[in-house]
């Protein structure tokens, strides 16, 4: 296959690392999710890197970046926009929200009420928003990096099952190691400045036309057959787990095929391995899947459940 999609994501890496220390495994899978068409929720607690991940993305495809800080009083006005009355004109006209742009950081989604939440729904499902009946498409490439913090659950609402699943893959961001920490602060001794970017050098890699040239290429990706059942058959070891009130959905099966073949292009193959989709399975499915009580009780975490399920269904040859 020819080496565009590769090529491509070997320059934003290179681009990324000069603002973005450590954190190489999650600058990849977010990478994935764009050039799959898919949201992202990423989930830890502030100050690791999360903010700084968006606007390095936003850099490296010559895209917008807006952040919207959810909070209990946003309404869904506040992201998709609103139509203002021009005096002057005798006419309605739109008055953009910050969801027209490339790259949406939703900074601590689950602070919002569910009607807010559920405003972008519309947005992350369709790419368009709809405002007094007239739809306004939104820019392409459009991706929707959301946030939430795993400790702190006062006075937060939890996203429904429907919107969860939405996402393409929910990503855990832990702490640094102690070297990749003592390297932050030597960045930052150094005059390193989150806030300012642009003075690091941070170069365009990729264009909205140069990524779906990428996105042609991927989809040319081949799949065999037994690639397709092992997919199904994780799908159905979900629904049918003795540890799961909820298993996954045909969403879920898509989301981890379409991310597969984003994955194996990005290594330069034009074929799946059955390692892409176990390596993936767990960031597609720890947020589709509901645990049971008696589970929780036990301690066992969506991981874990997903390790089970890993292994007990049958590996293609």
């Amino acid at each position: 296959m020819e080496n565009l999609v590769q090529t491509s994501f070997e320059r934003m890496k290179q681009e990324a690392q000069k603002v973005i220390v450590g954190q190489v495994e999650l600058f990849e899978l977010v990478v994935v999710g764009l050039f799959s068409g898919g949201h992202i929720l990423l989930e830890g607690v502030p100050g690791t890197a999360k903010t700084l991940i968006a606007k390095t993305l936003a850099m490296v495809v010559s895209g917008r970046f807006s952040r919207v800080q959810f909070t209990p009083d946003l309404m869904p006005s506040d992201i998709v926009g609103t139509s203002v009355y021009d005096l002057t004109t005798n006419q309605f006209n739109l008055k953009r929200g910050p969801v027209f742009t490339n790259v949406l950081l939703a900074d601590e989604i689950n602070r919002a009420p569910a009607k807010t939440q559920s405003a972008l729904l519309e947005c992350m499902e369709e790419r368009q928003v709809s405002i007094d009946g007239v739809r306004h498409e939104l820019p392409a490439p459009f991706i929707v990096l959301a946030t939430q913090n795993p400790i702190e659950y006062e006075g937060t609402y939890p996203l429904p099952e429907a919107q969860l699943d939405r996402f393409l893959f929910k990503l855990r961001v832990d702490y640094p190691g102690a070297e990749v920490e003592t390297q932050i602060l030597m960045n930052y001794h150094q005059g390193f400045n989150a806030t300012r970017l642009e003075a690091v050098g941070v170069e365009n890699v990729i264009d909205s036309t140069s990524l779906q040239e990428c996105q042609v290429e991927i989809q040319k990706v081949t799949v065999e057959d037994s690639i397709l059942n092992y997919i199904v058959g994780l799908a159905e070891a979900s629904r049918s787990s003795n540890e799961l009130m909820l298993g996954g959905s045909p969403r879920a099966s898509i989301a981890l095929l379409l991310a597969s073949k984003t994955y194996a292009a990005l290594q330069g193959r034009d074929y799946i391995l059955p390692d892409d989709v176990k390596y993936l399975a767990p960031h597609v499915y720890r947020h589709r899947i509901l645990l049971k009580p008696d589970a929780e009780i036990e301690g066992l975490t969506p991981d874990d459940v997903i390790d089970r399920l890993l292994a007990e269904v049958e590996i293609p040859r």
